[in-house]
């Protein structure tokens, strides 16, 4: 069926009174996503045969586990020497006539297309849909990055704005709005005419592509940094004018007291700065989730930041090609973490260079099944860098509980049941361990080396 086929019919549809709606947030999103994500190994310069080696493994090993979204990173319109591992990679205005350089392919609307070197099946105008049909083709789901507002490439040579009569990207760009860290973009003047049209233009192209989850991104960064608030409902709008629903997560470092804004717009968004594999940022994290894991559930779902277990930085963005500095026991506290809070999961190592720690921490249904299917996530209490954790099965047949050594030497625990709100006897299930253990009446008692973590589900 053609474009102008499906235009007509969905214009009889809407006439005859039966329009479909998009599933709601709550449906497209009930329970946190899981996946794998370029930034973590390859920066800003995943290749299209690093993204198929990925989903490939993912669609052997992992998706019967529940994991399913493939997404490409940033950049993926930039022409990057081959090999290179630059971050942020910037746009340069030549002396001679103010042209950017390097060029970016773009459509006669500005709208930016990959770079055919990196995404081979993309020339002749293909973009990415070669490769989000093979994703498909493997059961997985195609996820990308777009960066907040138009390219000023677009704004250089005035490109018309699909969807408007006259109306061109100099007309909306606000070239106060910046991002500090990537300077290929302008941000779009919501009061604009033609500034709706714009974001509906490129909501339109990805959808054409086969995207099924986007990563809108420099909608946030930090105190002194605005939230893009007209943008991310103008975003939100526009995926709202499709025929297939989208995922939509926010990026990054979300302001809590935009939090009601953020649920209203997308189905997850980043709640802390970018997370790397380092204890005293892991550490961080516990008191932010405490304050954000009330306000998950399903279609809102506050992002911890990828997993950093497994192979990254093998070109960029940050530190030299390494395995994970995390020790083991860091690793299983930091999923341990990620499960209870109900955190998206997104992989951001290398997947075809796990290792059994990897595999283990991935396929490990119980542990999915508390961040999957569970309610009611928060800590009960932090003592002495003694962190507990509880949330319930949706179910009703298990309390799971963690239990955090924060410190950096060895700690014996006693969790009383009370603090639980429970009483009677209960079984114990380890779940990393994947065994039973003695019930118990009153209370649960463990020593804990430093950093690490216990993982428990108890039931009757």
């Amino acid at each position: 069926m053609n474009k102008l086929n499906i235009v007509v019919l969905a214009c009889c549809i809407t006439y005859q009174g039966v329009a479909q709606k998009l599933p709601s947030s709550a449906e497209r999103a009930s329970s946190p996503p899981m996946g794998w994500n370029s930034y973590n190994c390859y920066g800003a310069t995943v290749t299209e045969a690093e993204v198929r080696e990925n989903a490939e493994y993912m669609a052997k090993n992992l998706k019967q586990h529940g994991w399913q979204y493939v997404v490409i990173d940033f950049c993926w319109w930039y022409p990057h020497p081959p090999g290179t591992g630059q971050s942020n990679p910037p746009q340069f205005r030549l002396p001679f006539d103010g042209s950017l350089v390097p060029y970016f392919e773009m459509d006669a609307y500005g709208r930016l297309y990959p770079d055919t070197r990196r995404f081979p099946s993309s020339a002749n105008g293909a973009g990415l849909k070669p490769l989000a049909d093979y994703i498909h083709s493997l059961g997985l789901k195609f996820g990308l990055h777009v960066m907040r507002g138009i390219p000023r490439q677009a704004v250089y040579y005035n490109t018309p704005v699909l969807g408007t009569k006259g109306i061109t990207a100099a007309d909306i760009v606000d070239t106060t709005s910046v991002c500090p860290w990537l300077n290929t973009m302008w941000g779009v003047n919501m009061q604009k005419p033609g500034a709706q049209e714009w974001y509906n233009s490129i909501l339109q192209l990805y959808e054409s592509w086969g995207v099924d989850y986007i990563k809108l991104d420099d909608t946030d960064l930090n105190e002194k940094y605005p939230y893009r608030r007209e943008e991310v409902t103008a975003f939100h709008n526009a995926i709202e004018t499709l025929s297939k629903p989208v995922t939509l997560s926010l990026s990054l470092n979300m302001k809590y007291e935009n939090r009601e804004h953020a649920a209203a717009n997308a189905e997850l968004w980043r709640v802390s700065k970018d997370f790397w594999d380092d204890w005293h940022q892991l550490k961080e994290q516990f008191e932010i989730l405490a304050k954000w894991a009330p306000h998950s559930g399903p279609g809102n779902w506050p992002d911890a930041d990828m997993l950093q277990i497994g192979s990254i930085a093998k070109r960029g963005p940050v530190g030299k090609p390494r395995r994970s500095a995390f020790t083991p026991d860091e690793a299983r506290t930091h999923i341990t973490m990620w499960c209870m809070v109900r955190s998206p999961l997104m992989m951001g190592g290398n997947l075809p260079e796990n290792e059994a720690l990897e595999m283990e921490l991935m396929t490990n249904d119980e542990a999915i099944d508390i961040n999957q299917h569970s309610t009611n996530s928060r800590q009960v209490y932090r003592n002495n860098e003694i962190c507990v954790w509880a949330s319930a099965s949706i179910d009703g047949r298990y309390t799971n509980v963690a239990i955090i050594n924060l410190n950096d030497e060895t700690k014996d625990v006693k969790l009383n049941l009370a603090d639980l709100s429970l009483k009677g006897k209960w079984k114990v299930r380890d779940v990393w361990a994947k065994k039973d253990l003695p019930a118990i009446s009153s209370a649960y008692e463990i020593s804990l080396r430093p950093h690490q973590s216990q993982l428990i589900r108890l039931y009757q």
